[in-house]
């Protein structure tokens, strides 16, 4: 009898005239209870409850077509006082449950790639998702007010992070993005860099100007030898311009904060340039010739960098009224590369004996959309404006299943930690959806970067490269066994 009725139910619910439900749903109360043994009604619901939970969810089905939540609850606690604890019984299941799921996904160990390029080894799983994020950011933990235990704020990615090391922590400043779309920045750590990692307890509150951001996302942390750590962040507004009924002309900016302890963040003015709109500012990590220096990506519209494009340089005296008066461009875009389009520098760069190391991406077109990939090159150690090597063609592209996201096809990074010891951890993201982790050194990073072809600009000169190697290999590949 019970098993029929539970067809009985799902059937009702959605091939029946919704106006026999109140009627079929007291016949079958009437069969349950026969069956159960249970003939006074009052019993009905925390009988079922015990020996079918999924009849409640069933029942409610039903009810809530015809009242709302509130109202079917007060109807329950009338009939008897023990379906509460039956639904606080179910309500700590499903939180058990989400609890313990969350805890293992936290814990789970990353796995190196068995063999890479060795440039550097990627890892198996992302660092961070947006299953990552704290369950108390998404679930109203009251059973009066989510008696279900709804997810009721939802958060759809998490990606594209700065990264520092801080009090001896490998520390991301994560872009987080809602259901909503908008973004912000959150804190996540981890004792090791590549795994374990976690959010701290609430978001970043970021201060606003007196122009307040539509939205925040790419953050740059920088340490500088001033002492404090900087945060270039792209802010996006809406157009001032936009004629009326427009509703997606927007204007990009770069958003400049700073802090001790990455929790209070002091706002200061945003970056005032004279070549356009800004994305992609990257705050050097010492001073030049006793000025700030920021690399840019001057650009005539919001999305397209039109007559702009390239990595800019330009120096200031005042990052709390940060104006840059002129730009070099010290890495343009070129046709028929991997930086056609456009490019802009990733995070801060690292500093080595031979010179700095500069990480950026760069996108060209193609028949499925806008790809972007990694690319590095080096500049000279007493000038950050002369490029001294510049390996031709991708550095880390999108794989397998990095290619599928939101945004498909794209691989992006605005954080990178070196370690004293050498040790580089690469923090990308793949299609605007999660966050990865590379690990590399600098001394295989110099090596790269040095040592690896230019590209020359036309395919027969691609293939002299690869002729070449050929021959000096023609020794060596006799000899190996």
């Amino acid at each position: 009898m019970c098993g029929s009725t539970f067809i009985f139910y799902k059937t009702k619910t959605t091939d029946v005239v919704r106006t026999q439900l109140s009627a079929s749903i007291m016949m079958v109360v009437v069969m349950d209870c026969m069956a159960l043994g249970v003939f006074h009604l009052g019993l009905f619901l925390p009988q079922i409850l015990r020996h079918k939970g999924e009849y409640f969810f069933l029942i409610m089905q039903v009810y809530s077509d015809f009242f709302d939540v509130k109202t079917i609850f007060c109807i329950l606690q009338h009939i008897n006082t023990p379906i509460l604890y039956d639904l606080m019984m179910l309500f700590s299941e499903r939180w058990k449950r989400l609890k313990e799921a969350h805890s293992q996904l936290l814990s789970r160990r990353n796995e190196p790639e068995i063999l890479g390029n060795g440039i550097f080894t990627r890892y198996k799983y992302p660092v961070l998702t947006a299953e990552h994020t704290p369950l108390e950011w998404r679930y109203d933990l009251n059973p009066d007010t989510n008696p279900f235990l709804m997810q009721r704020i939802g958060i759809n990615a998490v990606f594209n992070a700065g990264a520092i090391k801080f009090n001896g922590r490998y520390i991301v400043a994560a872009r987080v993005e809602g259901y909503d779309r908008k973004s912000f920045f959150a804190i996540a750590e981890s004792p090791n860099g590549v795994d374990n990692f976690r959010f701290w307890n609430k978001p970043v509150v970021m201060p606003q100007t007196n122009d307040p951001d539509t939205n925040v996302y790419d953050i740059r942390l920088t340490l500088h030898e001033d002492g404090w750590i900087y945060g270039i962040f792209c802010t996006e507004r809406k157009d001032p311009t936009a004629p009326e009924g427009d509703t997606v002309m927007a204007v990009a900016a770069a958003g400049i904060a700073r802090t001790k302890d990455l929790v209070n963040w002091e706002r200061l003015n945003d970056l005032k340039s004279h070549s356009g709109q800004q994305r992609n500012v990257v705050l050097h990590p010492e001073f030049v010739d006793g000025k700030y220096a920021l690399y840019t990506r001057p650009q005539d519209g919001f999305i397209n960098v039109g007559s702009g494009g390239g990595i800019g340089f330009g120096l200031c005296d005042d990052i709390a009224h940060a104006e840059i008066f002129e730009e070099k461009i010290i890495d343009n875009k070129i046709y028929h590369t991997i930086k056609e389009v456009k490019n802009g520098m990733g995070p801060a760069p690292i500093k080595t004996p031979e010179g700095w190391l500069c990480l950026a991406h760069g996108v060209r077109n193609t028949a499925a959309g806008l790809r972007y990939v990694l690319y590095m090159f080096m500049t000279a150690l007493d000038n950050p404006t002369k490029v001294i090597y510049q390996p031709g063609g991708y550095f880390l592209a999108p794989k397998y299943m990095e290619r599928v996201g939101d945004v498909s096809n794209v691989v992006f990074s605005n954080g990178w930690i070196a370690d004293d010891d050498g040790r580089v951890l690469i923090y990308y993201a793949s299609s605007d959806t999660r966050l990865h982790v590379a690990e590399t050194s600098v001394d295989q990073l110099v090596d790269y970067c040095k040592n690896t072809p230019q590209d020359n600009l036309h395919s027969h000169l691609s293939v002299q490269s690869i002729i070449n190697l050929v021959d000096n290999n023609n020794f060596y590949t006799n000899n190996l066994k």
